[in-house]
This record gives structure tokens, sequence and C-alpha cells, in this order.
């Protein structure tokens, strides 16, 4: 079967919002269900997964003042920002192509977005909210934004209100929230008016509610009640900006010229004739400086190693002569060790027989004399002389004493 790709153009659809002023458009998916072969009829219970593709017409990507943001598939998405004065008059056309992710079909309308001028922009006071228990896109509805902007008035009770902007609190550094007890995001509402703050919201710039904010406590503010029904707002995090106090900075900018080099004069080349230069010296000294040193750390190691080393017959004058018997004894008994395990059927050797006598307890007496040299005498011993020093225990039937020979 061949899947075959539809795409469907639609007229362009034009906006007219105000400079400075928040913007939202709803890219609805139930507008574009109708727009997919077979075309189906407004109410179809099919749900299809659809996402969208937004850019301004001739470039990849959106303007820098209008976002967009689509949580699932199976949700709208939503175009918002706030115009700059700069493209006021400049119809900007964005490109919006739909995309039905089961059947790969397209469509694609063009919203013509013309910027007015606003009556009075900027605002003169601009406030920010930090609201924790809201989405962007849950902020971006209408009914929400009214509820939110309904209890700003209801605050500061301005002539006029507008919502300049609004960012999530992801664009501002904050961290995903945990998937648990239906934790939100996060988002930042500014808002302009006309007339001064009024003192509730300065009640948060006090000096107790500083304190309170550095010590990681929420301030106390009396018009908090008329937000906390619906909306969650951290009051350390709000911002009042009065924008006839805030000194402008200018950025100069170097006046361009005229793009002529200056005259210097006319060009003189090097001579051909280039004087030699001799680089004899300079290889002398780079070999022989390192020769040179490398030579007397060559003489000093050596002095150290051959002419201070301490001797074998010095280690010996300045050892304790029990000291040095008693290792010459171990290292004879280490080849004799070494020589047996060449042959199995030679007896044991005599330091592993008993000391003690094994029914008297008496010390068994050496076999050697007193003057005798131990540190030379063998291990081993032949087997006559073994029973020469150990005495044997026999017992007889007729269960007499026992008695010990000795030979």
């Amino acid at each position: 079967s061949l899947v075959t790709i539809l795409s469907r153009s639609h007229a362009d659809r034009n906006v007219y919002p105000s400079a400075g002023v928040l913007f939202v458009h709803v890219l609805e998916r139930e507008y574009f269900k109708g727009e997919f072969p077979p075309y189906p009829k407004a109410g179809d219970p099919s749900n299809d997964p659809i996402t969208f593709n937004t850019n301004l017409k001739g470039y990849p990507d959106r303007p820098g003042w209008l976002r967009y943001i689509q949580r699932t598939p199976h949700s709208d998405g939503v175009l918002y920002g706030s115009p700059t004065a700069e493209h006021i008059g400049k119809p900007t056309v964005i490109e919006i192509t739909a995309y039905n992710r089961r059947t790969f079909e397209t469509a694609r309308h063009n919203l013509v977005i013309n910027i007015k001028a606003a009556e009075e922009f900027p605002l003169p006071y601009q406030a920010e909210f930090y609201i924790k228990n809201m989405n962007v896109e849950e902020m971006l509805a209408s009914e929400v934004l009214g509820d939110f902007l309904g209890a700003v008035k209801n605050v500061w009770q301005p002539e006029r209100l507008n919502a300049i902007n609004i960012t999530s609190a992801l664009d501002r550094g904050g961290r995903v929230p945990l998937p648990i007890n239906n934790l939100k995001e996060g988002v930042y509402v500014m808002v302009g008016a006309d007339v001064p703050f009024s003192s509730c919201l300065r009640e948060v710039e006090s000096p107790h509610n500083q304190l309170r904010c550095s010590q990681e406590m929420e301030p106390v503010i009396s018009c908090d009640k008329k937000f906390r029904a619906q909306f969650h707002i951290d009051w350390c995090k709000i911002s009042l900006v009065d924008i006839n106090k805030v000194v402008p900075v200018y950025v100069t900018r170097p006046e361009p010229g005229t793009g002529i080099l200056p005259e210097f004069g006319e060009y003189k080349p090097p001579s051909e004739s280039l004087k030699s230069r001799d680089y004899f010296s300079d290889f002398l000294v780079t070999l022989a400086v390192p020769s040179a040193v490398a030579l007397v750390l060559f003489f000093i190691l050596g002095y150290t190693m051959c002419c201070r080393r301490e001797g074998v017959e010095k280690r010996n004058m300045q050892t304790p002569d029990i000291q040095l018997v008693h290792h010459s004894s171990i290292q004879k008994s280490t080849k004799e060790l070494r020589s047996m395990s060449k042959n199995r059927e030679i007896s044991w050797p005599l330091s592993t027989l008993p000391v003690f006598n094994p029914v008297s307890g008496e010390v068994v007496p050496p076999i050697h004399p007193d003057n005798y040299e131990t540190t030379s005498m063998p291990l081993m011993q032949t087997q006559a002389n073994l029973q020469n020093q150990i005495t044997i225990p026999q017992q007889r039937p007729s269960g007499e004493d026992l008695k010990t020979a000795v030979l």
C-alpha cells in the first residue's frame, strides 16, 4: 500500500496586538482536525495526536519576542509574547504547520500579526509576581489570566492595568518539579499600571519583611488573602519597578569611518640582498649548556653512589656479634631446608624434634658438647642419635607400673 502525505493550505488570519501588551494566540487542535483527510465534521470523536511547528516566514525560527508552548500532542498549542515598539506598523507573518502524528498529514496556514501602538507605552509602573502553583500554559488561559488581573486591580486600584509578559520559571533558571503532589513549574507574570504602587504592594519592602525573606520565611502581607484562594504568590520574589526613576543606560558606539585607509606613503619592500646570519654560535649554546648540566649531574650522582656508599665490612663492624650469629644461623638453616626439599627420604631435621621429654617433661640434653659451635652444627641427625635423646614409654601386659628405659 502507498501512503500519501497530503498538505492543505488555508487563508491568512490577521490579529492586531498592541505593543507592550501580552499577546496570546491559541492553536486549537479542533480547528485543524477538520483539515486532515477525510475531513471529518466538527465534534468527531477521533483524537489523533497533533503537533505544531511555528516560524517566521522565510526564517527557521520565530521572532525573539514570540514564544510557543505545547505540553502534549493531545493539547492545544499557544503562541504568546510581548511585542516591542520597533515592530509597530510592520506585519509579522508566522507560518503555522500542523502535523497529524498518526496519518503523517500536514496542514498549514499563515498568521499575520499587525502590531499597533498602545495609548500609553510603556506603562510607568510595573510589578512582576511569581506564582508558585501555576504552569505557563495554565496561566495563559483567558479566564485564569483575567482572574489574576482582577485580583491585582482590586489591590492596586489603577485606571489602566495590562498584562505585559508571562515567563515560565524554567526560563529563569528554575528546576523541573518532581511529579508528586501536583507540583507546578511556577510562572512570572509582569503587569503594568498608570498609578503608583499601593501600600499593600509596598509592604514587602519593609525591613521586617526583608528580614523574614532573608531567613527564608514568608513575609506578612495584608492583601495576600485576596490572592490565596487561587494564586500562591511568593512575595519575596516580587519586583516593583518605576520606569520614571530608572536611569537609562546608553551604549556609545564608535562612529563608522569612511572605509578608506590613511595615507602611509609609498610602499617600500625589503631589500633583495639580505645579510646572511651565522647560527653556529646559537647551535653550540643550545647543545653545550644542557650537555654541561647533564655531565655535572652525572658526576654528582656517580660520586654519591660509589664513593659515599656504606660498605659491608663497615656495617658488620657496627653490628653486635650476637646479632650476626643469629642471622648466620638463620641463613644456614634456610640453605639446609632448601637442600632437604630436593630429597624427601632424609630424616626430619633436628629443629623439628621436641625439646622436652613427652613423659617426664625434662629438657632433653644436647647431643653435642658445650664447646661445640652451634652455628656450624647440622640440623640433620641420624636415627641412632635420636634414640639416645628421647625416652619412649612402654606398657607391660601384666599391668605393672610404667618404666622408662634409657639406653
